[in-house]
């Protein structure tokens, strides 16, 4: 099991190398190379700024019983055809289930983007975000290495 990262603008990176040292696991940071990263225990991916191609570089990395962690629906889309654990930076899962859903409010906001039409960015990143976060993640490694030594 490792680790990937979504890295291009991920607000919850030290929560996840964190939660990768506690178990052992290895994590791997993927961003295009506008972004500087200094981590000393992840492995640092750095790709081109070609649209999509840090999602495309993980896609062709993730495998059966690894966890992505990204904001971006389509990346967690494609990820969820190679592996289970996807997860947003809020602490919640992408499922075959809710995919649809993400992937049409998405058209939806495109559409209305193109048209002119604002639409609101995130708010503040919160503390309480970020516990449920690391709560959430530790809950799916723990639960995927019981499942292993069964």
């Amino acid at each position: 099991m490792k680790i990937y990262i979504d890295a291009d603008g991920c607000p919850v990176v030290r929560e996840s190398v964190e939660i990768a040292k506690k178990y052992g696991l290895e994590i791997v940071l993927v961003s295009n190379i506008s972004h500087e990263w200094k981590e000393n225990y992840a492995t640092i991916v750095q790709v081109g700024k070609g649209r999509d191609m840090a999602d495309f570089e993980i896609v062709s990395r993730i495998s059966q019983g690894d966890i992505l962690i990204t904001q971006d629906y389509g990346l967690a889309a494609m990820a969820l055809g190679k592996t289970k654990y996807v997860l947003h930076q809020d602490g919640w899962r992408y499922t075959n289930d809710n995919m649809d859903k993400l992937l049409m409010m998405r058209h939806v906001s495109a559409k209305e983007r193109r048209k002119g039409a604002r639409t609101k960015g995130p708010k503040k990143r919160t503390k309480m975000q970020n516990e449920v976060f690391y709560s959430n993640l530790d809950e799916i490694i723990k639960k995927h290495l019981n499942e292993a030594n069964n």
